[in-house]
Formats: structure tokens, sequence, C-alpha cells
């Protein structure tokens, strides 16, 4: 079981410790793996607020640990599980790596979302559960609005029950579940925004993510006044969107963590940057 402890926000900004606090959940396409690209950038000025318009599994902002952050996501049962971690959540249900458990929980988790409970502390255990249990950390409904996402095949899963040093982490951070440009940004807020990859499978949530969204976010950031870093796969059509908005672009090579063929082959992702 964890023990309470106060993470020091001042050192992580300045040296390269961004593993005291790890993310929570195992999260399909989280950007880990960016910190070391993105912390130059962040320590110009760590007083900034952090902003994350699709904050996901949190890697970047427990990346960076800023002192305010906005964190948003249009999942809400993502952002209840963090609304309770803030609480300081402590998960009382039993968890293993049993199938038929698996599937007991993702009913009854689905019954908790039916019956209009998806904001309890239940449902944030239930999700925990499922998210650390489930296939590859997908986080998937179908159009009902039911998580569908099946049992995973992992030989060991260490669970947690006590969250409480996120209590103290997440104390100045703001967690919202709105739609991206519904977000109040302040002037000077540096916004880290990483949409769903430009790619045919987009059902990030239950309306979708298609190109007009990827659009609509690319534009909408390029009027932000503050400093911008905006993520995405490197797709011909992304380059030239951002190209045409007067971002600055850096290209990596991401890791393919998941792939129904098994190529795990770099797959080249680009950062776009204003203001910085």
């Amino acid at each position: 079981m964890a023990t309470a402890q106060r993470v020091s926000r001042t050192a992580l900004q300045t040296d390269n410790t961004t593993d005291a606090v790890r993310p929570p959940l195992k999260w399909a396409g989280g950007k880990r793996w960016q910190v070391q690209h993105l912390v130059d950038y962040w320590r110009r000025d760590p007083s900034l607020r952090l902003v994350e318009p699709f904050c996901g599994g949190l890697a970047i902002t427990l990346g960076l640990m800023p002192q305010q952050a906005l964190l948003n996501d249009i999942n809400p049962h993502v952002i209840n599980f963090y609304r309770w971690l803030k609480k300081g959540l402590v998960i009382t249900l039993p968890m293993s790596n049993i199938e038929t458990r698996f599937y007991a929980a993702r009913k009854k988790f689905n019954k908790l979302l039916a019956q209009g409970r998806g904001e309890t502390a239940q449902a944030a255990s239930l999700f925990y559960y499922l998210n650390r249990t489930g296939y590859n950390g997908l986080c998937r409904f179908n159009a009902s609005g039911e998580f569908n996402v099946p049992f995973g095949r992992y030989t060991t899963i260490n669970y947690r029950t006590d969250f409480l040093e996120y209590k103290s982490v997440f104390a100045s951070w703001d967690f919202t579940n709105s739609d991206f440009d519904k977000i109040p940004l302040q002037a000077d807020d540096f916004v880290y925004s990483d949409p769903p990859y430009d790619v045919e499978f987009t059902a990030y949530s239950k309306g979708g993510f298609g190109w007009d969204e990827q659009v609509r976010a690319a534009e909408w950031l390029a009027k932000h006044t503050g400093p911008v870093i905006l993520s995405n796969q490197a797709t011909k059509r992304i380059v030239a969107l951002y190209s045409s908005l007067g971002y600055a672009l850096t290209f990596l090579k991401a890791p393919r963590r998941i792939s129904c063929t098994g190529d795990r082959t770099p797959a080249p992702e680009v950062l776009a940057i204003r203001n910085l």
C-alpha cells in the first residue's frame, strides 16, 4: 500500500527526475516518452499554468509537475477518476487478474452509468480496475455509451488501493470535462495539446474525432497568445495544416506500442510550436 508523500515540483522542474509520481492509469498512446523533448520549453517559465485540452493518462503533466494546471478531457470517466484521486480515493473493491471478475466488474460499471451514477467513488474505483485489467489500456465505449474493452492478457498486474500521494500533487490542479474549445484559457497559459492521432481510428469519444475536429483544434490554438505545443502523427495533411497556420515544426520518432499487425516501427510524430 502506498504511503502519502509530498513531491517537490521544483526538483522535477530542474532535474531529469520525472518518475516521482507515475501516471495512475494505463493509457494507449501515452506521451511519457515526450517529456524529455518538452522539458526545456517548460523550464523557460515554469510558473505558468499548464493546460492540457486532451489530458488522457496525465503523462505530460506528471512529467513536468507544474504548480498550476487545468486538465481537460472529453472522457467523463477519466476525469471522474482524477477528481476522486484529488479527494484521496482509497479503493476497497476486490481486484484480481481473473477474467470472470473483470467481466462482472465491467457489467457493474455499465450499470452504474445507466443509473446516472458515473460520478461516484465506486465508478472511479471500477474504472481503475477495468483500465488496469483490460486489453492494452484501451478506453473504448460502444454507441450506447457502454464500456466494451475486453479482458487483457497480462501475466501479472500490480494493483493499487491507496493513491494518497496524488491528493497533494493534484491539490492545485483543476480537472474539467468539456469540448476542448470551451476551455477558458488565460492569455499566458502554456498549452500542451495532444489530440487523437490523425488516423482512421478516431473513436476518441462517442462523437468521434475526425478531420474537422483536427482543423478546429489547430485553428483554435493558433489564436492563443501564450506558449503552445501541439502533438500529432505527422501525416501529410497534418503537416500541411500546421505549417499553413504558422506553427514551427519539429519531427520525432514515437514508439509504436499498439499494433494489430505486430509492427513496432517508430511512428513519425510532429510537435507544432508557437510563441516559444
